[in-house]
């Protein structure tokens, strides 16, 4: 990227990347919720995934601990890990910079994991479940670039044993709610809290054939 582009990306988005190092501080003071396989992150302006990316590393490195004896295990829970993790972009080049880190990342850890009996199915659920979570838009304005569409995440969630359920939301009813304490979104504490009702919610299905919802 030339120079003059980059001083005009900053100054018409203010768009700057934050040092690892400073990356990690501030995880460090979330550092329960960045180990908690369920909790949930949003990254209203996530660039190219340097917070995101740090969150899963840290999570993956608990089901690495923890599940890797069973491939299922670890896939269930893998699963899991990557579909907490939510981010809005409102340049196009880092959103598909942040989706190809991220998948990237997870790709290289189960397939050394699992060399030989590497699901190309799951990681193709994986890859289109990082495609909904890792949106295109305007954080400000809660919609897509064009202004005309509103913001819409999907929330995965196990129902029974390797069946997911995918319900929708609309970002601003998500913030409109705000039963939330911290920056987090979708972090959860154990607390009650009011949930929207879903735009739309789909039928179970296997988490292996997600991209077919």
């Amino acid at each position: 990227m030339s120079e003059k582009k980059n001083k005009n990306r900053i100054k018409d988005f203010g768009e700057v990347f934050t040092n690892p190092k400073e990356v990690e501080s501030m995880l460090n003071l979330v550092k329960d919720e960045t180990e908690r396989l369920e909790s949930r992150f949003l990254e209203p302006a996530c660039g190219d995934g340097n917070f995101l990316i740090k969150v899963l590393e840290r999570k993956l490195e608990i089901v690495k601990k923890k599940y890797s004896n069973s491939q299922i295990e670890y896939e269930r829970y893998s699963f899991q890990v990557i579909s907490s993790l939510y981010g809005v972009e409102i340049l196009k080049d880092n959103v598909l910079s942040c989706r190809e880190r991220l998948f990237k990342h997870f790709k290289d850890i189960y397939e050394k994991k699992f060399f030989s009996t590497s699901n190309s199915k799951f990681l193709s659920s994986i890859k289109y479940i990082i495609s909904r979570n890792i949106l295109w838009g305007d954080a400000l304005t809660l919609t897509e670039p064009n202004k005309k569409k509103p913001i819409i995440f999907s929330e995965w969630s196990f129902v029974k044993g390797s069946l997911v359920q995918r319900s929708d939301y609309t970002l601003a009813d998500l913030l409109s709610y705000r039963p939330y304490e911290e920056d987090t979104l979708f972090s959860e504490k154990g607390e009650e809290v009011i949930i929207p009702p879903p735009i739309k919610v789909f039928e179970p299905i296997i988490y292996t054939e997600i991209e077919n919802v």
